[in-house]
């Protein structure tokens, strides 16, 4: 297989898969994240951050600021907003199951899909959205090459995405029990970065 197959099969890149930032990470913006990557081909990677929170937007402020009329059903707790990355800060996002596909939504997987349009909040606010979401304003961006560079580096490690630690309302715990699901023990990580 020739490299130029490898990419177009994606082979070697890291869509659909949980980013876990180490405990040397330097970027205060991504000490101890846990980014879900929705892209991750030549051109760069762009991921959600699945563990830090907006306290300055509620659901229901972004509903009216986006002048959605549909008055929200009682979902509780409501749906809270989340920091997806320092990237376009304003735009939003919803990664959600594939129980809901729009007509701009793109599949990520056979579980999980991405939707950045305001029918999907509408749909939501309706009752009538995916059964699993998590919305997010801005998101994480790499350019080509970058997050290959910092998977070299060990800034981060990488593993299978699944819905139950995706859509986990428990943040605390997030960084944790994704380190747990490559069975890594998170007192044995040294905060120093450094090559054999």
């Amino acid at each position: 297989m020739t490299l130029d197959d490898s990419e177009k099969d994606g082979e070697g890149y890291l869509t659909g898969q949980i980013l876990i930032a180490m405990p040397s990470m330097s970027d205060p913006r991504f000490a101890r994240s846990v980014i879900f990557l929705c892209a991750h081909n030549a051109e760069g990677a762009m991921g959600l951050v699945l563990n830090r929170l907006l306290d300055s937007i509620t659901f229901k402020d972004l509903l009216e600021e986006l002048k959605v009329e549909e008055e929200p059903v009682a979902e509780e707790p409501a749906p809270a907003i989340h920091f997806g990355g320092p990237v376009e800060t304003g735009r939003g996002f919803v990664l959600h199951s594939v129980d809901y596909v729009g007509p701009d939504s793109m599949p990520l997987s056979g579980t999980f899909a991405l939707t950045a349009t305001v029918d999907i909040l509408k749909a939501i606010a309706a009752g009538t959205g995916p059964q699993r979401h998590l919305l997010a304003l801005g998101y994480a961006g790499w350019g080509p090459g970058q997050l290959d560079g910092e998977l070299q580096e060990n800034a981060w490690l990488s593993v299978d995405a699944d819905p139950e630690l995706v859509f986990s309302v428990d943040l605390t715990e997030k960084w944790d029990r994704a380190l747990a699901k490559l069975g890594i023990d998170v007192s044995l990580l040294s905060s120093d970065a450094g090559h054999a």
